[in-house]
């Protein structure tokens, strides 16, 4: 029998400054903070999803960057692969987040990867880490009026995310966390 697979995207949202911080969300259900991302609706473009996603769980309208990778893990019968892309959150919010948001919160990098529930995601984003805040970022809005909220899409995205190097001891934390949850 063959595993179905769940089409997911979201977004690192950031809001820049000079410690750059991560939007993560709380889930309602059961209370996890998570990385805002959501199912694609069929035949949804996966850039679009990703954005819809992030401005119904975040409230902030955002612009769209460039792809970051795929996490993938175990759901019910089969397997779930998130995209994620880098998004800017401009301004304040926009709008109350979807029911199913319970919170959300900005955080910066290394305490956004502690408070993931998912250690899936806690890995992903801590080796985002080099890439995420050791960038420039533009200003609030300045891509939107060009861009018209979106990224030019230039070539298709890598399958894999970017090798980079997380943060001294991060993985031992991670690794530690894990084991104490007895996963």
């Amino acid at each position: 029998m063959a595993r179905k697979q769940v089409f997911a995207a979201g977004g690192i949202v950031v809001w820049p400054g000079d410690t750059p911080l991560i939007a993560i969300v709380q889930r309602r259900k059961d209370g996890n903070w998570v990385l805002p991302k959501g199912k694609l609706e069929p035949n949804e473009d996966p850039i679009d999803g990703a954005r819809r996603e992030v401005i119904e769980e975040t409230g902030h309208d955002v612009t769209v960057h460039e792809f970051l990778g795929v996490v993938s893990y175990p759901v019910r019968g089969g397997i779930k692969l998130a995209q994620f892309w880098r998004m800017q959150a401009l301004d304040g919010p926009a709008r109350t987040p979807m029911p199913d948001i319970r919170a959300m919160d900005w955080l910066p990098l290394i305490d956004a990867v502690e408070r993931l529930a998912v250690p899936h995601e806690q890995l992903f984003l801590g080796g985002l880490a080099p890439h995420l805040v050791g960038r420039a970022f533009l200003p609030h809005g300045k891509r939107s009026r060009k861009a018209g909220g979106r990224s030019a899409r230039v070539a298709p995205p890598p399958l894999v995310a970017p090798a980079a190097e997380p943060p001294p001891g991060l993985l031992r934390r991670i690794t530690e966390r894990w084991h104490a949850r007895g996963t």
